[in-house]
């Protein structure tokens, strides 16, 4: 697996208001859903990055009022995802 490092400045983490515990996890919320939201990653992959399931990842994107872009790709995973769960 290949991995990025992001350096986060310590005043930055210093200014944030959220427990020490939260940070990594909100940051990937964030990030995936400005990131979905751009249409730079899928569905699939902005969930993958934020560590949720895809269904958590839905219910936030309901949350943040963002319009969701329902491709072709992700039309084929709920199909694939629908016959194995019959």
């Amino acid at each position: 697996m290949e991995k990025f490092t992001l350096e986060v400045p310590s005043e930055v983490i210093n200014a944030m208001r959220l427990p020490p515990s939260e940070m990594e996890k909100e940051l990937r919320k964030e990030l995936a859903l400005a990131l979905y939201q751009r249409g730079v990653l899928s569905l699939g992959k902005a969930r993958v990055l934020a560590q949720m399931t895809r269904w958590e990842f839905e219910e936030l994107l309901g949350q943040r009022k963002v319009i969701r872009h329902y491709t072709g790709v992700d039309l084929e995973e709920d199909i694939r995802y629908a016959l194995g769960h019959q």
